[in-house]
């Protein structure tokens, strides 16, 4: 690193907290709900990347995916399911706070999250306390891995390339965002990450 680490580029589902819905969460509500997984993941993958981008509401996308039928169940009840399915990962929002503390660093969440999910998620496990600002995919209307999405994020951080260290559970977007000067490691778990944090001067202790 050319300069001290000033800013955290983090990403959320994976990293901080589980995926808010992902190909296992989808099918335990296909299971739980008696619908067709397969059906529901087809038509899934049509059209979550246009809610992502915060182009189709969270209502919007569930009518396209499940009630585009009569269903024995209400869009309430879906919802609570889906929501249900985020559990937080204490040790990474431990990590992340006492080296945010320490070293007094700016956090910038760069995630690709819809925003009824992602608002949920910040309220829910209290991100805002851990979290400056979020470039969340659902508001500035890019999705990972589009490089723009980080450009926008280190234009709201005022930070440069090589101040920013960037946690990613998805190796294609560490890959992008260091094709554009970002140091960045694909998380694995929490100590292997630290390791990380501590080769780039960034201890939690």
């Amino acid at each position: 690193m050319s300069q001290p680490v000033t800013t955290l580029f983090v990403d959320v589902g994976g990293v901080l907290l589980t995926n808010g819905w992902d190909r296992a969460a989808r099918k335990r509500a296909a299971e739980h709900f008696g619908l067709d997984h397969q059906e529901m993941d087809e038509r899934h993958h049509l059209t979550f990347d246009t809610y992502e981008v915060g182009k189709l509401s969270l209502d919007g996308y569930l009518g396209r995916v499940v009630f585009y039928r009569e269903r024995c169940f209400t869009l309430s009840e879906f919802r609570a399911f889906m929501f249900a399915q985020s559990k937080a990962f204490p040790e990474m929002l431990g990590l992340l706070r006492r080296v945010r503390e320490r070293h007094h660093l700016k956090v910038v969440v760069v995630s690709n999250e819809g925003r009824e999910l992602n608002d949920y998620r910040v309220r829910t496990f209290g991100l805002g306390s851990l979290v400056d600002c979020f470039v969340s995919s659902s508001y500035v209307h890019f999705r990972k891995p589009d490089e723009d999405i980080y450009r926008v994020a280190l234009d709201i951080a005022q930070a440069r390339p090589s101040q920013v260290a960037y946690i990613d559970d998805r190796e294609m977007f560490v890959e992008v965002a260091r094709g554009l000067g970002i140091a960045g490691v694909v998380h694995q778990d929490a100590p292997t990450t630290r390791g990380w944090l501590a080769g780039l001067g960034i201890t939690d202790e």
